[in-house]
């Protein structure tokens, strides 16, 4: 939910500071070729991007120690449409390439399109649970969790 990046300093200094203790990297191309305005922007500020930008800036920062697994909370919280289309193009083609994603997120018809599994929970507990289509299809789930009609 929150990003941590650091303001003061720019796109890609960000990201290489994020690399620095890991074992292994991901080349810093290969962040930008993820997140292709992050290396637009690379000279920029971590306080004069978007808050998409910073959204991108901070998994970007991620996938520099190559992870195995991320987990991501409220990703497209408070982004434009349009960002938050170009985020989970990005987490699609994440999810492509065998990284295993944890998605808690408030658009629901988005991450369950990008899920295998899915899990609906209200107060703590697990009211549902399964393959992600067969939630997006149920139209009981869909009228009490997931912002159906």
């Amino acid at each position: 939910e929150e990003r941590r990046i650091f303001g003061s300093l720019s796109v890609e200094e960000n990201i290489v500071i994020a690399g620095l203790t890991a074992p292994t990297r991901w080349p810093l191309d290969r962040v930008y070729e993820m997140f292709p305005r992050l290396r637009e922007r690379r000279g920029n500020r971590g306080t004069e991007l978007s808050g998409g930008e910073q959204q991108m800036l901070a998994i970007g920062r991620a996938l520099l120690g190559k992870p195995a697994l991320m987990l991501l909370d409220e990703p497209s919280l408070g982004l434009a449409p349009q960002v938050i289309a170009e985020l989970f193009a990005a987490l699609d083609a994440l999810r492509a390439e065998s990284m295993t994603l944890v998605l808690v997120d408030q658009m629901a018809p988005l991450a369950l399109a990008l899920a295998d599994r899915a899990y609906v929970i209200e107060d703590g507990r697990i009211v549902a649970s399964g393959d992600a289509a067969t939630i997006a299809a149920d139209p009981a789930l869909a009228q009490a969790y997931l912002g159906g009609h």
